[in-house]
């Protein structure tokens, strides 16, 4: 059973998550094929091609996959899906935003995050913002699949896959990017960090976050954040861990100042070990959290930090 994973990558490296979903993949069936699509990414195509699991990497380059769209990468999934029997994506943003165009192009029903595999068409996803888990499934011709990283280990490397090229689809026109704003950071990316430091709503204002990227320096941790303290304006949006920001699971989650919404535990309550500082001693953030401190912030993180200096 042919099996297509769509790459995520970003200046010439592979995606973590494209990791995670190739897993996912060769707990369906053994044929993995990975498709990397962007303009220049020679590079990725033989990092993909060097992953344990990957039968063989396609390759399409062209100038209108160095920024892709929905639109192109879709038509360009679309052109070969026939092939494959199951077509899988990362749950990123990169996958969340083509994904559904694919289904709906088959007339297929999406089965969105899956965390783990059952047989070849029956899969575990999570609903209710994590706090119930289904089994689904599929009796489609093709199952279009997005794969929550965190609950598959990522796939080693020691595989020596071929790599072909594929004619790329022409550009639709429908849609471009004219511009994008990065966070760039000295720091692990948030998504792919064993180590993530966030603050909520109490810590106040965004000024005070400072105290967090200190402990995290220390740590060599990610900094994160509630949905309250990014809707507050307190740090950028990409530091949201949630329901509607990233999901992760990191081997150490320190939440500061974080009450708990059960929207922010869908997106780390899988964290190996959490620890919570809040000086609120009902906070639900307790009841997930492996060691908790009772405690003012603004005394106990700095003389964490100190120690840990």
């Amino acid at each position: 059973m042919a099996i297509l994973v769509i790459a995520e990558h970003d200046e010439g490296v592979l995606k973590s998550g494209t990791l995670n979903t190739i897993t996912a993949a060769t707990q369906i069936g053994a044929d993995v094929t990975v498709l990397v699509a962007g303009d220049g990414s020679a590079a990725v195509a033989a990092e993909a091609a060097k992953v344990a699991g990957v039968s063989r990497v396609l390759v399409a380059d062209a100038p209108h996959y160095g920024k892709p769209t929905a639109e192109n990468v879709a038509a360009l999934v679309l052109s070969i899906a026939g092939n494959y029997g199951h077509v899988l994506a990362p749950a990123t943003n990169f996958g969340k935003n083509f994904m559904p165009r694919v289904a709906a192009r088959l007339d297929v029903a999406q089965i969105s995050e899956i965390s783990a595999v059952v047989s070849p068409d029956t899969f575990v996803r999570p609903i209710y913002a994590g706090n119930a888990l289904a089994t689904v499934q599929s009796k489609d011709a093709i199952k279009v699949i997005t794969v929550r990283a965190t609950a598959f280990e990522p796939a080693a490397a020691g595989g020596s896959a071929p790599v072909e090229a594929l004619a790329a689809v022409a550009d639709t026109g429908q849609s471009a990017v004219t511009g994008r704003n990065l966070t760039k950071s000295a720091r692990p990316e948030l998504a792919a960090a064993r180590i993530i430091v966030s603050g909520g709503r109490g810590m106040g204002n965004g000024e005070n976050f400072k105290l967090l990227e200190a402990l995290a320096d220390k740590l060599g941790a990610a900094v994160g954040a509630s949905r309250a303290a990014v809707d507050a304006g307190f740090v950028p949006n990409d530091y949201q861990v949630g329901q509607t920001g990233k999901v992760v699971a990191p081997e150490l989650y320190v939440a500061v100042g974080i009450s708990g919404a059960i929207q922010h535990l869908a997106g780390m309550k899988d964290s190996k070990v959490i620890v919570a500082i809040n000086k609120d001693a009902e906070a639900p953030i307790f009841q997930v959290a492996d060691y908790g401190l009772v405690a003012d912030l603004f005394q106990a993180v700095p003389e964490l930090t100190a120690e840990l200096g």
